[in-house]
């Protein structure tokens, strides 16, 4: 089992793919992963079965979580509750966020 992780990896990934996200651990008690939205791409996610968490790397924008929006900034953490709609939008640099499941990405 791997128990060392460079993100930058992760993030030439993203670059030379078309997914904006990459989850590179992915177990029954918990996920993690990058992504990266450039400035006018649509964040496509749908609620998600376990809860989770988000620390912005870089970048600006919002994140709507239910109907309210909060303002990304670098070093920022966010925590959404399972089940519970949420997308980013808005940001005008590219945004660079790794995230935690609290469960398997499914």
């Amino acid at each position: 089992m791997k128990l060392e992780f460079d993100l930058t990896t992760y993030l030439e990934k993203i670059k030379n793919s078309s997914d904006y996200f990459h989850t590179f651990i992915n177990r029954d008690s918990l996920a993690a992963g990058v992504l990266v939205l450039q400035p006018g791409e649509e964040d496509t996610q749908t609620p998600h079965e376990s809860d989770e968490v988000y620390y912005v790397l870089s970048g600006d924008g919002f994140l709507k979580i239910k109907d309210k929006d909060y303002k990304v900034s670098k070093d920022k953490l966010f925590f959404v509750a399972k089940d519970v709609e949420h997308y980013f939008h808005g940001n005008t640099k590219d945004l660079k966020v790794l995230y935690f499941f609290g469960g398997p990405d499914s």
